[in-house]
């Protein structure tokens, strides 16, 4: 293959090109972008840039910048995105997973491998699961626990199976369509969601990269953005095993109202976790 341009160069060539439509992440998407489409890890991006590259491999990086220029987002691009250690295949139906989210899973781990330790095992139920990020990630974490993913998207759930296989997690996962509890089954030592908490009034103003890749249903949380909530608040008593907990991702603003909502259910907070911004983003709840 006819060489055209060196790493470097190359990487320099996006940077300026994202710089330019205005990306202001641009040395970072750059870098991103060139080292998933041609494999290559992060010390070969620091020690290799008199690489050559191709032409099919320049056109090929080129297409998928054109594609971040319009605002769509790196990860979307790659087509996966890395989330607590673990890669996870996305779909136009699926929320991309964000590290903040993470700290919901830090939060949950360990009282999901006390109540492993405690009995043996432990179930997880994940309302709204999408990729399957937040579940596969606990149970990646603990080898006594198995999950079940529910979500409304039959599109979503065949993701997070695929993401379960993909992990080697398909064995302690199950994936199920459902609208919240409507199908769930049993009951679970921890249930965990992200659900939809953006204000209806909100979704336009959001940037482009969530507005018009993100799948609405996912982040529309109703006028209040607290419909979800009402639902997880009222029906989560029926599934929690005594002693389980809720363990809930939330909106920077929205501790005090989510808290009330699920004390009016019986539950009391446990735990509120700040996320790397140091805005409120997890609850953890247990029944008083």
């Amino acid at each position: 293959m006819t060489q055209v341009a060196t790493l470097s160069a190359l990487l320099s060539e996006v940077r300026q090109a994202l710089l330019a439509s205005g990306i202001e992440a641009a040395a970072t998407d750059a870098r991103t972008l060139v080292s998933g489409l041609l494999g290559l890890s992060a010390t070969d991006m620091l020690t290799r840039g008199d690489r050559g590259v191709s032409a099919e491999e320049r056109e090929r990086i080129m297409a998928a910048v054109s594609r971040r220029v319009a605002r769509e987002p790196v990860h979307r691009i790659l087509g996966s995105r890395e989330f607590y250690g673990l890669t996870l295949s996305l779909s136009p139906a699926t929320l991309e997973p964000r590290p903040d989210t993470e700290v919901l899973v830090d939060a949950v781990l360990p009282h999901l491998q006390r109540r492993a330790a405690e009995n043996g095992e432990a179930r997880i139920l994940d309302l709204g699961t999408g990729t399957g990020a937040i579940c596969l990630a606990l149970l990646h974490e603990c080898q006594d626990a198995t999950g079940v993913g529910c979500d409304i998207s039959s599109d979503a759930v065949d993701t997070a199976i695929r993401n379960a296989h993909l992990n080697g997690l398909q064995d302690r996962f199950t994936g199920t369509v459902s609208d919240w509890f409507g199908a769930a089954e049993g009951r679970f030592d921890i249930i965990v969601s992200n659900p939809p908490y953006i204000r209806s009034e909100v979704i336009a103003m959001l940037d482009p990269e969530v507005r018009e890749h993100d799948p609405i249903a996912a982040l529309d949380g109703g006028k209040d953005g607290l419909e979800a909530y009402r639902i997880l608040a009222s029906g989560a008593d029926a599934f929690l095993k005594p002693g389980g907990i809720v363990g809930l991702e939330i909106g920077f603003d929205q501790r005090e109202s989510v808290s009330q909502l699920f004390a009016a259910s019986g539950f009391r907070c446990l735990q509120t976790v700040s996320d790397y911004g140091g805005n409120d983003r997890a609850l953890v709840f247990e029944r008083q």
